[in-house]
């Protein structure tokens, strides 16, 4: 699975559950290491980034995520084999 792919999947199920949700579609003009998805519904909130493979958060986007929690926010790093996890969180 893509990043795209797995991007794909988590626009899909926050949609059908009526979660409002930013990215950023050119990151090139963007402050560097911020979350690939915001999600917001309600009173939660949910900054994800999402990686495929081994690949890990850059130190920008540790700095970013750890940001996100220290304001509220519920963080998640979002891979390929966390699609039952994302559907649980996003219910």
């Amino acid at each position: 699975m893509s990043e795209r792919d797995l991007q794909r999947y988590v626009l899909d199920v926050a949609r059908v559950r009526g979660w409002l949700v930013y990215h950023t579609f050119d990151s090139r003009r963007s402050q560097p290491g911020f979350p690939d998805l915001i999600l917001l519904r309600g009173e939660r909130q949910v900054a994800a980034e999402l990686k495929v493979g081994r690949s890990k958060p850059t130190e920008a986007q540790e700095i970013w995520l750890d940001a996100f929690h220290e304001a509220g926010a519920q963080v998640c790093i979002w891979r390929e084999a966390d699609l039952d996890a994302i559907a649980e969180i996003l219910r």
